[in-house]
């Protein structure tokens, strides 16, 4: 029987004052060359669940993940803002209304132009292919979904592995600027590679599971942020600084 440890992870959508969802993540995962199990377990005792990604709807959670591109998250929080306060975080509000109107409501996101576009785009796709049904798309298998979001205007890979993530609970691995710096950090990544080719790697060193997936990429942010900055990283508070290989200085 395989050994497994319940750690405790925040369902993403439950309603105020719920209690955590628990989920059964495997404490003893297959050992791999690129040691993705030690660095969760590292991060996940230092700094426990992140609550990741941050919205209270399905439809929250996507627009947010095509706000953000190229901007922060307090970026991304304004402009949402915005949009609550004016009754537009629906499929329905949001192709509706004016693309002038819906760009000065997400200024502050960036790009705003280009991302009303990108919003007003992915609600006509869910219209056209799914008949305005959230619930519709995600039934989609995960593959097949994957391609119908990187066919629509501005959805890469990152924004398209969100959506399936952390709005449809599909076993997606995101993989965004901080993963590609801690990796290549510790050499387990180098520059050359593709997007697909890291999300392989986790995908394939790890148990396929959403929860597990949510929850090392909201750790990955975390430390992203916090330490592995990409000038003047702190690693001596990491708790990845254990992992680091040595330095050329340190050889003898």
């Amino acid at each position: 029987m395989s050994a497994y440890r319940v750690l405790p992870i925040l369902g993403q959508f439950a309603p105020p004052g719920a209690k955590p969802v628990r989920h059964q993540v495997p404490a003893a995962l297959p050992q791999t060359p690129h040691a993705l199990q030690s660095y969760y377990e590292a991060l996940f005792r230092a700094y426990g669940p992140q609550h990741w990604w941050p919205g209270r709807t399905r439809f929250e959670v996507i627009v947010g993940a095509i706000l953000t591109q190229n901007t922060s998250w307090t970026n991304v929080a304004r402009a949402i803002r915005n949009l609550r306060r004016q009754k537009l975080l629906s499929p329905i509000a949001i192709e509706r209304v004016s693309p002038a109107r819906l760009a000065r409501l997400i200024r502050s996101s960036g790009y705003f132009r280009q991302k009303a576009r990108k919003l007003q785009a992915f609600v006509r796709f869910l219209r056209d292919a799914h008949q305005g049904s959230l619930t519709k798309m995600f039934r989609m298998p995960t593959a097949v979904l994957r391609e119908q979001l990187l066919a629509v205007h501005g959805i890469g890979p990152e924004t398209a592995d969100s959506i399936l993530l952390y709005a449809g609970k599909h076993p997606v691995f995101v993989v965004d600027a901080y993963t590609r710096r801690i990796l290549e950090r510790h050499h387990l990544a180098h520059g050359k590679q593709s997007y697909e080719e890291i999300r392989a790697l986790f995908e394939q060193s790890l148990p396929l599971s959403a929860a597990l997936f949510n929850e090392y990429h909201g750790l990955i942010v975390r430390t992203g942020k916090d330490f592995c900055r990409a000038r003047a990283p702190l690693c001596e508070s990491c708790a990845l600084k254990p992992f680091l290989p040595p330095s050329p200085e340190a050889a003898p």
